[in-house]
């Protein structure tokens, strides 16, 4: 990629729902050309594509299917669940899957990235322990103590994840953990759980010919291992930032490539514990739509075609709130919009998924204020305001 650039460049994204949308729409004002690929039709980021495929993205036989047939210059994988061996094989055969196959491969199990970062780098970690069968499963428990968190080794926005206190609730924290796990393995983690002050994502951007550079550290707050809400910038100390830095550089430096990675910290009164990473935008960061001058999917774009990026400015204290829907239905509509949109300086996105179900992210208030605390309350208000009915019901 360092050679001189040109546009369009045919990008093929593997994964479309909101964040994909989002990247999509960066990457179309550039005039490239999308094809946007998921299991189901409709899916969020085929609605600004160019193309769609809908294929199993966990079949090596799909994926060759269409790699043969769009010859993409770029492969983009938006989504854990995907055959990452076949990517390892496209990128032999030259293809460039960003930011490499192998990140894409180490990602998708939560055990192998924690084991390069704390076996291979020496970064310090929650505790940790693994187990495939109810017996080890409660010998990890014991061995780590309570409270723990366990969550499937393969799954997605926190699917299967729960906090276990005590013995009591060791066997019931196994059957969700494998009822929320994807893929074809049975593997539970079992981690320490860590009293931390703050968790924070840093959006590290990664650049072909070019240092690695920081977005402002955003804040977070998981429920049922869900992001809720986030804001920018995190409060916290320069020295911990630093070491944040630190750490992100070091395990993106291992991983390669180009792109965005969403390195996630737990900062504790007096250290950084390096939780988890993405290789691509990360839903906390839907905050940079309305916090940054350059967005985390304008930021991966220009990364991964190796432009420019030569200020990340935030305009401003901001928050982000999730809007979720509370029942599974297959037409859905959305009410009081405009409440929502009342107040200055609040933004909304409806990611158009074709349907719902509980807990389901369908939408992200945004919000920017004079102070984090003032933004996230907007909102979180905001979010609030707005219904998700059916579209047959009368109003």
């Amino acid at each position: 990629m360092g050679h001189s650039l040109k546009l369009p460049q045919k990008i093929m994204l593997l994964g479309s729902g909101e964040l994909g949308k989002e990247f999509v729409i960066a990457a179309q004002r550039l005039g490239n050309h999308i094809i946007a690929v998921d299991r189901y039709h409709n899916a969020p980021a085929m609605q600004v594509a160019d193309e769609f495929e809908v294929v199993s993205m966990l079949s090596a036989d799909d994926l060759e299917a269409v790699v043969q047939k769009h010859q993409p210059d770029l492969i983009i994988p938006e989504i854990e669940a995907i055959r990452t061996e076949k990517l390892i094989e496209f990128e032999k055969r030259g293809f460039t899957v960003i930011p490499t196959a192998t990140a894409t491969h180490y990602t998708m199990n939560r055990d192998r990235i924690r084991e390069l970062a704390h076996q291979q780098l020496g970064i310090r970690t929650a505790k940790y322990a693994y187990a495939t069968k109810l017996e080890e499963f409660i010998d990890a428990c014991d061995k780590i103590g309570f409270p723990n968190v366990v969550k499937p080794v393969m799954s997605s926005s926190g699917k299967g994840q729960s906090v276990v206190n005590s013995s009591d609730e060791v066997e019931a924290a196994w059957k969700y953990a494998i009822e929320g796990s994807r893929g074809d393995t049975q593997k539970v983690i079992v981690e320490e759980f860590i009293p931390f002050e703050l968790e924070i994502t840093l959006l590290t951007i990664k650049q072909w010919n070019a240092p690695t550079i920081f977005c402002p550290p955003i804040g977070h707050r998981q429920e049922r291992g869900d992001y809720q809400e986030s804001w920018q910038p995190a409060t916290m100390p320069e020295n911990l930032l630093l070491e944040a830095q630190a750490i992100a550089q070091k395990v993106t430096d291992a991983l390669g490539g180009a792109g965005i990675f969403g390195v996630e910290f737990f900062i504790t009164k007096d250290s950084v514990i390096f939780s988890e990473l993405s290789p691509r935008p990360h839903d906390t960061g839907m905050v940079t739509l309305i916090s940054q001058n350059l967005n985390e999917f304008e930021l991966h774009l220009r990364a991964v075609l190796g432009l420019p990026i030569p200020k990340i400015e935030l305009l401003g204290d901001s928050a982000s709130a999730v809007i979720l829907a509370s029942k599974h239905s297959n037409s859905i509509a959305f009410m009081d919009v405009q409440e929502a949109l009342s107040e200055p300086n609040v933004d909304i996105r409806l990611f158009g998924k074709p349907n719902s179900r509980p807990n389901r992210r369908m939408g992200v208030a945004l919000a920017k204020a004079s102070n984090v605390q003032e933004a996230r309350d907007k909102a979180t208000k905001a979010a609030s305001k707005i219904k998700i009915v059916n579209q047959d019901d009368h109003y």
